[in-house]
Protein backbone atom coordinates (compact mmCIF):
# COMPACT_ATOMS: atom_id res chain seq x y z
CA UNK A 1 0.00 0.00 0.00
CA UNK A 2 1.04 3.90 -0.54
CA UNK A 3 -0.96 4.91 2.49
CA UNK A 4 -3.31 3.74 5.07
CA UNK A 5 -5.23 6.61 7.12
CA UNK A 6 -5.58 4.58 10.38
CA UNK A 7 -8.54 5.13 12.93
CA UNK A 8 -10.74 6.71 10.65
CA UNK A 9 -14.54 7.74 11.52
CA UNK A 10 -16.09 6.32 7.80
CA UNK A 11 -18.56 8.48 6.73
CA UNK A 12 -18.94 6.68 3.20
CA UNK A 13 -21.31 8.25 1.13
CA UNK A 14 -24.10 6.03 1.46
CA UNK A 15 -25.90 8.31 4.64
CA UNK A 16 -26.01 5.03 6.97
CA UNK A 17 -24.16 5.17 10.19
CA UNK A 18 -20.31 5.76 10.07
CA UNK A 19 -17.87 3.57 11.22
CA UNK A 20 -14.14 3.37 12.68
CA UNK A 21 -11.79 1.57 9.69
CA UNK A 22 -8.85 2.02 8.50
CA UNK A 23 -8.57 2.63 5.05
CA UNK A 24 -5.85 1.82 2.46
CA UNK A 25 -4.89 3.43 -0.86
CA UNK A 26 -2.58 2.04 -3.34
CA UNK A 27 -1.90 3.20 -7.01
CA UNK A 28 -4.64 6.35 -6.41
CA UNK A 29 -7.47 3.97 -5.60
CA UNK A 30 -8.74 2.74 -2.32
CA UNK A 31 -7.49 -0.82 -2.06
CA UNK A 32 -8.71 -1.92 1.51
CA UNK A 33 -11.03 -0.96 4.35
CA UNK A 34 -10.81 -2.93 7.56
CA UNK A 35 -13.32 -1.51 10.03
CA UNK A 36 -12.49 -1.61 13.58
CA UNK A 37 -12.52 -5.36 15.33
CA UNK A 38 -12.52 -7.05 11.87
CA UNK A 39 -10.32 -10.45 11.66
CA UNK A 40 -7.08 -10.06 10.10
CA UNK A 41 -4.54 -7.77 9.31
CA UNK A 42 -4.55 -4.02 9.68
CA UNK A 43 -3.21 -3.04 5.83
CA UNK A 44 0.27 -1.58 6.52
CA UNK A 45 1.53 1.14 3.91
CA UNK A 46 4.90 2.99 3.14
CA UNK A 47 3.36 5.30 4.93
CA UNK A 48 0.70 6.07 8.05
CA UNK A 49 -1.62 9.14 8.72
CA UNK A 50 -3.17 8.53 11.82
CA UNK A 51 -6.51 9.91 11.49
CA UNK A 52 -7.23 10.69 15.30
CA UNK A 53 -10.60 9.70 14.66
CA UNK A 54 -10.81 12.37 12.16
CA UNK A 55 -13.99 12.18 9.81
CA UNK A 56 -13.17 10.47 6.22
CA UNK A 57 -15.55 10.90 3.64
CA UNK A 58 -15.61 10.95 -0.22
CA UNK A 59 -14.37 13.95 -1.80
CA UNK A 60 -17.10 17.02 -2.18
CA UNK A 61 -18.54 17.54 -5.48
CA UNK A 62 -19.09 21.10 -6.32
CA UNK A 63 -21.94 21.20 -8.93
CA UNK A 64 -22.36 24.47 -9.98
CA UNK A 65 -18.67 26.65 -10.19
CA UNK A 66 -17.70 29.04 -11.82
CA UNK A 67 -13.54 28.63 -12.11
CA UNK A 68 -13.58 27.55 -15.89
CA UNK A 69 -10.33 30.78 -16.15
CA UNK A 70 -9.34 30.22 -12.24
CA UNK A 71 -7.96 26.93 -12.57
CA UNK A 72 -5.90 27.82 -15.71
CA UNK A 73 -4.49 31.05 -13.97
CA UNK A 74 -4.13 29.13 -10.57
CA UNK A 75 -2.42 26.49 -9.61
CA UNK A 76 -2.68 26.83 -5.88
CA UNK A 77 -6.90 27.18 -5.91
CA UNK A 78 -7.34 27.10 -2.03
CA UNK A 79 -10.90 28.45 -2.47
CA UNK A 80 -11.90 25.16 -3.42
CA UNK A 81 -9.04 22.80 -2.48
CA UNK A 82 -9.12 23.91 0.89
CA UNK A 83 -13.07 23.12 1.42
CA UNK A 84 -12.03 19.30 0.28
CA UNK A 85 -13.93 20.03 -2.84
CA UNK A 86 -12.11 17.81 -5.42
CA UNK A 87 -14.52 17.81 -8.64
CA UNK A 88 -16.02 21.26 -9.85
CA UNK A 89 -18.46 21.46 -12.38
CA UNK A 90 -18.12 24.25 -15.40
CA UNK A 91 -19.58 25.24 -18.18
CA UNK A 92 -22.80 26.68 -15.64
CA UNK A 93 -25.40 29.58 -16.55
CA UNK A 94 -25.81 29.02 -20.02
CA UNK A 95 -22.08 30.83 -20.45
CA UNK A 96 -18.14 29.74 -20.72
CA UNK A 97 -15.44 29.60 -23.08
CA UNK A 98 -16.30 26.72 -25.33
CA UNK A 99 -17.72 25.50 -28.33
CA UNK A 100 -16.80 29.05 -29.74
CA UNK A 101 -15.13 30.55 -32.74
CA UNK A 102 -13.04 33.96 -32.92
CA UNK A 103 -16.20 35.98 -33.12
CA UNK A 104 -17.76 34.26 -30.59
CA UNK A 105 -15.21 34.03 -27.77
CA UNK A 106 -14.63 37.50 -28.01
CA UNK A 107 -17.94 38.15 -26.93
CA UNK A 108 -18.11 35.93 -24.35
CA UNK A 109 -15.22 37.02 -22.77
CA UNK A 110 -16.66 40.45 -22.58
CA UNK A 111 -20.22 38.82 -21.28
CA UNK A 112 -18.90 37.74 -18.21
CA UNK A 113 -15.96 39.87 -17.54
CA UNK A 114 -17.57 39.86 -13.82
CA UNK A 115 -18.01 35.97 -13.26
CA UNK A 116 -14.09 35.23 -14.88
CA UNK A 117 -11.78 38.21 -15.30
CA UNK A 118 -11.66 39.30 -18.94
CA UNK A 119 -8.81 36.93 -19.55
CA UNK A 120 -6.15 38.68 -20.72
CA UNK A 121 -3.93 36.95 -18.32
CA UNK A 122 -4.86 33.42 -20.32
CA UNK A 123 -4.39 31.81 -23.66
CA UNK A 124 -7.20 30.90 -25.45
CA UNK A 125 -5.20 27.87 -27.60
CA UNK A 126 -8.82 26.00 -27.64
CA UNK A 127 -11.97 26.46 -29.68
CA UNK A 128 -14.06 22.92 -28.93
CA UNK A 129 -15.37 21.35 -25.64
CA UNK A 130 -12.79 18.80 -26.48
CA UNK A 131 -9.59 21.25 -26.47
CA UNK A 132 -10.82 22.93 -23.57
CA UNK A 133 -10.99 19.53 -21.75
CA UNK A 134 -7.76 19.06 -23.37
CA UNK A 135 -6.22 21.99 -22.25
CA UNK A 136 -7.00 21.63 -18.52
CA UNK A 137 -5.13 18.28 -18.41
CA UNK A 138 -2.01 19.85 -19.92
CA UNK A 139 -2.17 22.84 -18.08
CA UNK A 140 0.98 24.03 -16.06
CA UNK A 141 3.43 22.56 -17.96
CA UNK A 142 1.66 19.24 -18.24
CA UNK A 143 1.25 18.62 -14.18
CA UNK A 144 -2.42 19.53 -14.66
CA UNK A 145 -5.23 21.61 -12.50
CA UNK A 146 -5.76 21.95 -8.82
CA UNK A 147 -8.54 19.87 -8.34
CA UNK A 148 -10.84 18.21 -11.12
CA UNK A 149 -13.36 19.79 -13.14
CA UNK A 150 -16.12 18.19 -15.64
CA UNK A 151 -17.85 20.59 -18.01
CA UNK A 152 -21.44 21.43 -19.00
CA UNK A 153 -22.54 22.90 -22.78
CA UNK A 154 -22.93 26.25 -22.24
CA UNK A 155 -26.74 26.56 -24.16
CA UNK A 156 -26.44 30.54 -24.73
CA UNK A 157 -22.65 30.57 -26.05
CA UNK A 158 -23.76 27.88 -28.45
CA UNK A 159 -26.99 30.43 -29.69
CA UNK A 160 -24.48 33.35 -29.85
CA UNK A 161 -22.12 31.18 -32.15
CA UNK A 162 -25.03 29.97 -34.17
CA UNK A 163 -27.54 32.85 -33.87
CA UNK A 164 -25.78 35.55 -32.69
CA UNK A 165 -27.51 38.45 -30.37
CA UNK A 166 -30.92 38.37 -31.57
CA UNK A 167 -34.51 38.38 -29.82
CA UNK A 168 -35.65 35.86 -32.49
CA UNK A 169 -37.13 31.93 -33.35
CA UNK A 170 -33.54 30.53 -34.63
CA UNK A 171 -34.19 29.65 -38.00
CA UNK A 172 -34.06 25.67 -39.27
CA UNK A 173 -30.69 25.57 -40.39
CA UNK A 174 -29.52 27.82 -36.92
CA UNK A 175 -31.01 24.76 -35.07
CA UNK A 176 -29.65 22.56 -37.18
CA UNK A 177 -26.16 24.27 -36.23
CA UNK A 178 -26.61 24.03 -32.73
CA UNK A 179 -27.72 20.70 -32.32
CA UNK A 180 -24.35 20.01 -34.26
CA UNK A 181 -22.47 21.77 -31.65
CA UNK A 182 -24.19 19.87 -29.07
CA UNK A 183 -23.56 16.84 -30.04
CA UNK A 184 -20.20 17.25 -30.77
CA UNK A 185 -19.76 18.52 -27.15
CA UNK A 186 -21.36 16.10 -26.13
CA UNK A 187 -18.92 13.03 -27.63
CA UNK A 188 -15.63 14.88 -26.82
CA UNK A 189 -16.87 14.81 -23.19
CA UNK A 190 -19.21 17.09 -21.66
CA UNK A 191 -21.64 16.24 -18.92
CA UNK A 192 -24.87 17.67 -19.96
CA UNK A 193 -26.05 21.12 -20.81
CA UNK A 194 -26.43 24.59 -19.04
CA UNK A 195 -28.22 27.65 -19.86
CA UNK A 196 -28.62 30.72 -18.19
CA UNK A 197 -32.56 32.16 -19.25
CA UNK A 198 -32.60 35.02 -17.21
CA UNK A 199 -29.14 36.10 -19.57
CA UNK A 200 -28.32 37.09 -22.80
CA UNK A 201 -28.74 35.43 -25.20
CA UNK A 202 -29.59 32.12 -24.18
CA UNK A 203 -32.78 33.73 -22.97
CA UNK A 204 -33.88 33.96 -26.21
CA UNK A 205 -34.35 30.61 -26.87
CA UNK A 206 -37.83 29.28 -26.63
CA UNK A 207 -39.59 25.92 -25.04
CA UNK A 208 -39.01 24.34 -28.74
CA UNK A 209 -35.51 25.00 -29.15
CA UNK A 210 -34.37 24.17 -25.64
CA UNK A 211 -36.50 20.91 -26.41
CA UNK A 212 -34.91 20.15 -29.42
CA UNK A 213 -31.25 20.60 -27.74
CA UNK A 214 -32.38 18.54 -24.84
CA UNK A 215 -32.93 15.78 -26.91
CA UNK A 216 -29.62 15.44 -28.19
CA UNK A 217 -28.51 15.81 -24.47
CA UNK A 218 -30.45 13.12 -23.76
CA UNK A 219 -29.54 10.81 -26.28
CA UNK A 220 -25.83 10.96 -25.07
CA UNK A 221 -26.63 10.07 -21.57
CA UNK A 222 -26.47 13.75 -20.38
CA UNK A 223 -28.55 16.33 -17.93
CA UNK A 224 -30.33 19.87 -18.34
CA UNK A 225 -29.29 22.31 -16.16
CA UNK A 226 -31.30 25.65 -16.19
CA UNK A 227 -30.48 28.53 -14.34
CA UNK A 228 -33.86 29.37 -15.07
CA UNK A 229 -36.48 32.17 -16.43
CA UNK A 230 -37.27 33.31 -12.80
CA UNK A 231 -36.06 32.90 -9.13
CA UNK A 232 -38.44 36.03 -8.43
CA UNK A 233 -42.08 37.06 -9.17
CA UNK A 234 -42.47 33.73 -11.70
CA UNK A 235 -40.15 30.99 -9.91
CA UNK A 236 -42.76 28.24 -9.38
CA UNK A 237 -43.99 28.55 -13.48
CA UNK A 238 -40.19 28.96 -14.45
CA UNK A 239 -39.20 24.98 -12.19
CA UNK A 240 -42.42 23.85 -13.56
CA UNK A 241 -41.85 25.01 -17.16
CA UNK A 242 -38.11 23.44 -17.12
CA UNK A 243 -39.62 20.06 -15.46
CA UNK A 244 -42.32 19.58 -18.27
CA UNK A 245 -39.80 20.40 -20.82
CA UNK A 246 -37.16 17.75 -20.21
CA UNK A 247 -39.70 14.94 -19.46
CA UNK A 248 -41.06 16.21 -23.24
CA UNK A 249 -37.62 15.49 -24.12
CA UNK A 250 -36.91 12.45 -22.28
CA UNK A 251 -33.91 14.66 -20.71
CA UNK A 252 -32.75 14.25 -17.02
CA UNK A 253 -33.30 17.68 -15.07
CA UNK A 254 -30.88 19.47 -12.92
CA UNK A 255 -31.41 22.79 -11.65
CA UNK A 256 -28.98 25.02 -11.07
CA UNK A 257 -29.32 26.70 -7.09
CA UNK A 258 -32.53 25.87 -6.74
CA UNK A 259 -33.91 29.13 -4.57
CA UNK A 260 -37.25 30.95 -3.45
CA UNK A 261 -36.05 34.93 -3.31
CA UNK A 262 -37.66 37.77 -3.01
CA UNK A 263 -40.80 38.85 -1.14
CA UNK A 264 -42.84 37.10 -3.23
CA UNK A 265 -41.59 33.96 -2.36
CA UNK A 266 -40.89 34.26 1.22
CA UNK A 267 -42.08 30.82 3.11
CA UNK A 268 -42.94 29.20 -0.48
CA UNK A 269 -40.44 26.48 -0.35
CA UNK A 270 -43.12 24.16 0.63
CA UNK A 271 -45.06 24.54 -3.23
CA UNK A 272 -41.83 24.17 -4.69
CA UNK A 273 -41.15 20.93 -3.21
CA UNK A 274 -44.53 18.91 -4.12
CA UNK A 275 -44.20 20.30 -7.64
CA UNK A 276 -40.50 18.40 -7.81
CA UNK A 277 -42.51 15.42 -5.75
CA UNK A 278 -44.94 15.05 -7.52
CA UNK A 279 -42.78 15.11 -10.89
CA UNK A 280 -40.26 12.35 -9.14
CA UNK A 281 -42.92 10.71 -8.23
CA UNK A 282 -44.30 10.22 -11.37
CA UNK A 283 -41.07 9.25 -12.78
CA UNK A 284 -39.48 12.16 -13.20
CA UNK A 285 -35.68 12.09 -13.48
CA UNK A 286 -34.61 15.48 -11.32
CA UNK A 287 -31.99 16.55 -8.77
CA UNK A 288 -31.07 20.32 -7.80
CA UNK A 289 -28.32 21.79 -6.26
CA UNK A 290 -28.24 24.41 -3.30
CA UNK A 291 -25.91 27.11 -1.82
CA UNK A 292 -26.72 27.61 1.98
CA UNK A 293 -26.66 31.08 2.02
CA UNK A 294 -29.08 33.56 1.84
CA UNK A 295 -28.00 36.35 -0.71
CA UNK A 296 -27.19 35.77 -4.49
CA UNK A 297 -24.40 36.36 -6.99
CA UNK A 298 -24.64 37.30 -10.23
CA UNK A 299 -23.14 41.08 -12.49
CA UNK A 300 -24.96 44.00 -12.76
CA UNK A 301 -25.79 43.96 -16.56
CA UNK A 302 -27.45 41.22 -15.54
CA UNK A 303 -30.51 43.06 -13.59
CA UNK A 304 -31.15 44.93 -17.17
CA UNK A 305 -34.50 44.53 -19.17
CA UNK A 306 -33.37 41.77 -21.62
CA UNK A 307 -34.54 44.24 -25.02
CA UNK A 308 -31.73 46.29 -23.19
CA UNK A 309 -29.31 43.21 -24.06
CA UNK A 310 -29.92 42.75 -27.45
CA UNK A 311 -27.27 42.61 -29.84
CA UNK A 312 -24.26 41.91 -27.11
CA UNK A 313 -22.50 44.52 -24.85
CA UNK A 314 -21.50 47.45 -26.96
CA UNK A 315 -25.26 47.60 -27.94
CA UNK A 316 -26.30 47.84 -23.95
CA UNK A 317 -23.28 50.26 -23.41
CA UNK A 318 -25.03 52.18 -26.20
CA UNK A 319 -28.40 52.43 -25.00
CA UNK A 320 -27.41 53.14 -21.13
CA UNK A 321 -25.38 56.23 -22.88
CA UNK A 322 -28.27 57.29 -24.88
CA UNK A 323 -30.75 59.50 -21.69
CA UNK A 324 -34.29 58.49 -23.32
CA UNK A 325 -33.25 54.69 -23.72
CA UNK A 326 -31.91 54.52 -20.14
CA UNK A 327 -35.07 56.43 -18.38
CA UNK A 328 -37.07 53.30 -20.54
CA UNK A 329 -34.63 50.68 -18.62
CA UNK A 330 -35.15 52.46 -15.59
CA UNK A 331 -38.65 52.58 -16.06
CA UNK A 332 -38.23 48.39 -16.52
CA UNK A 333 -36.32 47.89 -13.76
CA UNK A 334 -37.29 50.38 -11.04
CA UNK A 335 -41.54 50.08 -12.00
CA UNK A 336 -42.30 47.11 -13.86
CA UNK A 337 -40.53 44.74 -12.77
CA UNK A 338 -37.65 43.47 -15.64
CA UNK A 339 -37.27 39.83 -16.55
CA UNK A 340 -33.31 40.56 -15.95
CA UNK A 341 -34.37 40.88 -12.23
CA UNK A 342 -36.77 38.27 -11.93
CA UNK A 343 -39.97 40.13 -12.67
CA UNK A 344 -39.52 42.34 -9.28
CA UNK A 345 -39.03 46.14 -9.09
CA UNK A 346 -35.43 46.31 -8.28
CA UNK A 347 -34.51 47.12 -4.47
CA UNK A 348 -31.47 49.08 -4.75
CA UNK A 349 -30.81 48.49 -1.15
CA UNK A 350 -30.87 45.00 -1.90
CA UNK A 351 -27.70 45.41 -4.13
CA UNK A 352 -24.62 45.26 -2.76
CA UNK A 353 -21.57 45.71 -5.24
CA UNK A 354 -18.85 43.14 -4.49
CA UNK A 355 -16.75 43.63 -7.40
CA UNK A 356 -15.46 46.00 -10.04
CA UNK A 357 -13.02 45.77 -13.25
CA UNK A 358 -11.85 49.24 -13.89
CA UNK A 359 -9.27 50.85 -11.31
CA UNK A 360 -10.58 53.68 -9.74
CA UNK A 361 -14.07 52.25 -9.18
CA UNK A 362 -13.09 50.58 -5.74
CA UNK A 363 -14.99 52.79 -3.71
CA UNK A 364 -18.46 51.62 -4.76
CA UNK A 365 -17.35 48.09 -3.40
CA UNK A 366 -18.67 46.95 -0.33
CA UNK A 367 -21.50 49.38 -0.56
CA UNK A 368 -24.85 49.16 -1.93
CA UNK A 369 -26.02 50.93 -4.99
CA UNK A 370 -28.97 53.07 -2.32
CA UNK A 371 -25.79 53.89 -0.16
CA UNK A 372 -23.62 54.82 -3.24
CA UNK A 373 -25.98 56.96 -4.28
CA UNK A 374 -27.19 58.61 -0.51
CA UNK A 375 -23.06 59.88 -0.38
CA UNK A 376 -22.92 60.97 -4.13
CA UNK A 377 -26.25 63.24 -3.71
CA UNK A 378 -28.13 61.07 -6.50
CA UNK A 379 -30.98 58.83 -6.86
CA UNK A 380 -29.75 55.31 -7.36
CA UNK A 381 -30.71 54.39 -10.80
CA UNK A 382 -27.90 57.76 -11.74
CA UNK A 383 -25.59 55.60 -9.45
CA UNK A 384 -25.95 52.67 -11.26
CA UNK A 385 -26.47 53.73 -14.48
CA UNK A 386 -23.13 55.32 -14.19
CA UNK A 387 -21.07 52.39 -13.04
CA UNK A 388 -22.27 50.38 -16.11
CA UNK A 389 -21.15 53.05 -18.51
CA UNK A 390 -17.70 53.50 -16.50
CA UNK A 391 -17.22 49.43 -15.62
CA UNK A 392 -17.88 48.62 -19.00
CA UNK A 393 -20.63 46.36 -17.56
CA UNK A 394 -17.99 44.29 -15.58
CA UNK A 395 -19.76 45.09 -12.12
CA UNK A 396 -20.35 41.87 -9.85
CA UNK A 397 -23.13 42.52 -6.93
CA UNK A 398 -24.60 40.59 -3.81
CA UNK A 399 -27.99 40.75 -4.00
CA UNK A 400 -29.58 40.44 -0.58
CA UNK A 401 -33.09 38.56 -1.38
CA UNK A 402 -32.88 35.34 -0.02
CA UNK A 403 -35.19 33.62 2.98
CA UNK A 404 -33.42 31.42 5.48
CA UNK A 405 -36.14 29.01 6.06
CA UNK A 406 -36.76 28.53 2.07
CA UNK A 407 -32.85 27.68 2.42
CA UNK A 408 -33.52 25.28 4.81
CA UNK A 409 -36.11 23.29 3.44
CA UNK A 410 -34.90 23.21 0.15
CA UNK A 411 -31.44 21.40 1.53
CA UNK A 412 -33.03 18.98 3.02
CA UNK A 413 -34.82 17.80 0.30
CA UNK A 414 -34.29 13.66 -1.19
CA UNK A 415 -32.31 15.05 -4.33
CA UNK A 416 -30.43 17.81 -2.92
CA UNK A 417 -26.52 18.29 -3.49
CA UNK A 418 -24.13 21.02 -2.92
CA UNK A 419 -23.26 23.86 -5.45
CA UNK A 420 -21.26 27.39 -4.34
CA UNK A 421 -22.30 28.68 -7.45
CA UNK A 422 -18.75 30.91 -6.12
CA UNK A 423 -17.54 33.44 -8.65
CA UNK A 424 -14.11 34.32 -7.68
CA UNK A 425 -13.34 37.63 -8.85
CA UNK A 426 -14.12 41.14 -7.48
CA UNK A 427 -12.47 42.65 -3.99
CA UNK A 428 -15.56 41.45 -1.99
CA UNK A 429 -17.12 38.05 -3.47
CA UNK A 430 -19.60 35.92 -1.90
CA UNK A 431 -18.32 33.97 0.34
CA UNK A 432 -19.66 31.13 -0.38
CA UNK A 433 -16.93 30.68 -3.10
CA UNK A 434 -14.84 29.99 -0.01
CA UNK A 435 -16.73 28.55 2.11
CA UNK A 436 -19.79 26.93 0.96
CA UNK A 437 -18.93 23.27 1.76
CA UNK A 438 -17.51 23.92 5.47
CA UNK A 439 -20.75 26.01 5.79
CA UNK A 440 -23.30 22.70 5.15
CA UNK A 441 -20.91 20.63 7.78
CA UNK A 442 -20.74 23.14 10.35
CA UNK A 443 -23.74 25.80 10.41
CA UNK A 444 -26.11 23.73 9.40
CA UNK A 445 -25.68 19.93 10.56
CA UNK A 446 -23.31 20.70 13.46
CA UNK A 447 -25.06 23.96 14.64
CA UNK A 448 -28.50 23.84 13.12
CA UNK A 449 -29.13 19.72 12.78
CA UNK A 450 -30.72 20.32 9.64
CA UNK A 451 -29.17 17.11 8.15
CA UNK A 452 -27.31 14.34 10.17
CA UNK A 453 -23.48 14.35 9.49
CA UNK A 454 -24.09 10.96 6.99
CA UNK A 455 -26.63 12.52 5.49
CA UNK A 456 -24.97 15.67 4.60
CA UNK A 457 -21.93 14.13 3.42
CA UNK A 458 -24.24 11.59 1.00
CA UNK A 459 -25.98 15.55 -0.81
CA UNK A 460 -22.58 16.25 -0.98
CA UNK A 461 -20.85 13.46 -2.49
CA UNK A 462 -22.86 10.46 -3.68
CA UNK A 463 -25.62 12.01 -4.82
CA UNK A 464 -23.42 14.41 -7.41
CA UNK A 465 -21.76 11.63 -8.22
CA UNK A 466 -24.67 9.70 -9.21
CA UNK A 467 -26.03 12.76 -11.21
CA UNK A 468 -22.27 13.10 -12.82
CA UNK A 469 -22.66 9.30 -13.81
CA UNK A 470 -19.12 8.03 -12.42
CA UNK A 471 -19.34 5.02 -10.80
CA UNK A 472 -15.94 5.31 -9.44
CA UNK A 473 -16.12 8.83 -7.50
CA UNK A 474 -18.59 9.72 -4.51
CA UNK A 475 -17.90 6.83 -2.10
CA UNK A 476 -15.74 5.66 0.30
CA UNK A 477 -15.79 1.95 -1.22
CA UNK A 478 -12.93 -0.86 -2.73
CA UNK A 479 -11.72 -0.09 -5.88
CA UNK A 480 -13.37 4.12 -5.65
CA UNK A 481 -10.40 6.73 -6.62
CA UNK A 482 -9.41 7.86 -3.33
CA UNK A 483 -10.90 11.54 -3.86
CA UNK A 484 -11.07 11.73 0.00
CA UNK A 485 -11.54 14.54 2.57
CA UNK A 486 -10.56 14.09 6.31
CA UNK A 487 -12.49 16.74 8.63
CA UNK A 488 -13.27 17.17 12.46
CA UNK A 489 -16.98 17.33 12.86
CA UNK A 490 -16.50 19.25 15.92
CA UNK A 491 -14.37 22.45 14.69
CA UNK A 492 -15.14 22.15 10.79
CA UNK A 493 -16.67 25.67 10.09
CA UNK A 494 -16.96 28.34 7.50
CA UNK A 495 -14.03 30.79 7.58
CA UNK A 496 -15.16 33.20 5.37
CA UNK A 497 -17.69 36.23 5.66
CA UNK A 498 -19.37 38.82 4.17
CA UNK A 499 -16.86 41.11 5.80
CA UNK A 500 -13.61 38.49 4.81
CA UNK A 501 -14.97 36.26 1.89
CA UNK A 502 -11.47 34.99 1.52
CA UNK A 503 -10.40 33.46 4.51
CA UNK A 504 -10.31 29.71 4.45
CA UNK A 505 -12.34 27.31 6.44
CA UNK A 506 -11.47 25.75 9.67
CA UNK A 507 -11.23 21.91 10.26
CA UNK A 508 -10.29 20.46 7.19
CA UNK A 509 -6.85 19.49 7.77
CA UNK A 510 -6.14 16.59 4.89
CA UNK A 511 -7.73 16.67 1.37
CA UNK A 512 -6.75 14.00 -1.73
CA UNK A 513 -6.88 13.38 -4.80
CA UNK A 514 -6.61 10.09 -6.43
CA UNK A 515 -4.43 9.25 -3.40
CA UNK A 516 -2.39 12.59 -3.31
CA UNK A 517 -2.79 14.88 -0.45
CA UNK A 518 -3.32 18.83 -2.16
CA UNK A 519 -4.46 19.90 1.52
CA UNK A 520 -1.99 17.74 4.05
CA UNK A 521 -2.01 19.51 7.95
CA UNK A 522 -4.41 22.25 6.98
CA UNK A 523 -1.64 23.87 4.05
CA UNK A 524 -1.60 23.54 0.49
CA UNK A 525 0.91 21.46 -1.12
CA UNK A 526 2.43 21.93 -4.40
CA UNK A 527 0.63 19.03 -5.84
CA UNK A 528 -1.88 19.52 -8.97
CA UNK A 529 -3.33 16.37 -9.22
CA UNK A 530 -7.08 17.51 -10.89
CA UNK A 531 -7.87 16.48 -14.52
CA UNK A 532 -10.58 16.76 -16.73
CA UNK A 533 -13.46 14.46 -16.20
CA UNK A 534 -15.32 13.01 -19.09
CA UNK A 535 -18.67 11.76 -19.86
CA UNK A 536 -17.95 8.15 -21.30
CA UNK A 537 -19.31 8.08 -25.35
CA UNK A 538 -22.85 7.42 -26.12
CA UNK A 539 -25.14 8.30 -29.04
Amino acid sequence: MDLVIRDARVIDGTATPSYRADVAVRDGRIAEIHPEHAPGPRPSAARTLDAGGLALSPGFVDMHAHSDLALLRDPDHSAKAAQGVTLEVLGQDGLSYAPVDDRTLAEVRRSITGWNGDGSDIDFDWRTVGEYLDRLDRNFGGRGIAVNAAYLIPQGTVRMYAVGWDDRPATDAELTRMKELVARSMTEGAVGMSSGLTYTPGMYADDAELTALCRVVARHGGYYCPHHRSYGAGALEAYEEMVRLTRTAGCALHLAHATMNFGVNEGKAPELLGLLDRALDSGADISLDTYPYTPGCTTLVAMLPSWASEGGPESILARLADDTTAARIRHAMEVVGADGCHGVPIEWDTIEISGVSVPGLDAYVGRTVAESARLRGEEPWVTARRLLLEDRLGTTILQHVGHEENVRQIMRHRVHTGGSDGILQGDKPHPRAYGTFPQYLGRYTRELGILTLEECVAHLTSRPAARLGLTDRGHVREGYRADLVLFDPSTVAAGSTFEQPRTLPFGIPHVLIDGRFVIEDGRRTQVLAGRSVRSAPRG
